[in-house]
């Protein structure tokens, strides 16, 4: 070492020390900022690209089950059925099957959201203990 910073008083050193970690600890914070403020911005476009894919599945879906309707629709007419009555028998048969599809994951879906499947007791339980253990020693 130097004769100079050998020489400097322990205030002064340790004023320097607290200098030098409040600048590491601003720079560090801004660089979270920066860095959280760039992963938004990722996070934003893959969420627009998501809605827009979203959408045109959704479009896409319509349009498959409206040809499943045809079909079924078709099928009925070479059975003999009348055309304006094979086709809302067609839809209704569609809607059904399709809305029951979506009710049972829909129902699914919001069974698995119930609070009591969401708590988290393991962590509730651990951070228990670890507060019983700081009592004990203080």
């Amino acid at each position: 070492m130097s004769q100079v910073h050998e020489s400097r008083p322990l205030a002064e050193l340790l004023g320097g020390l607290v200098g030098d970690l409040s600048n590491l600890f601003r720079k560090e914070v801004q660089l979270a900022k920066t860095e959280a403020s760039e992963k938004l911005s990722e996070v934003m476009g893959a969420a627009s690209a998501l809605a827009i894919g979203g959408v045109l599945l959704l479009g896409a879906l319509g349009v498959l089950l409206s040809a499943i309707v045809s079909i079924l629709a078709a099928w009925m007419v070479n059975a003999g059925v009348d055309p304006t009555l094979s086709t809302a028998f067609a839809a209704l048969i569609v809607t059904v099957v399709v809305g029951l599809i979506g009710w049972m994951f829909l129902s699914r879906g919001l069974n698995a959201l119930k609070a009591s499947n969401l708590s988290m007791n393991r962590t509730a339980s651990s951070l228990g203990r670890d507060a019983g253990i700081v009592k004990e020693r203080l």
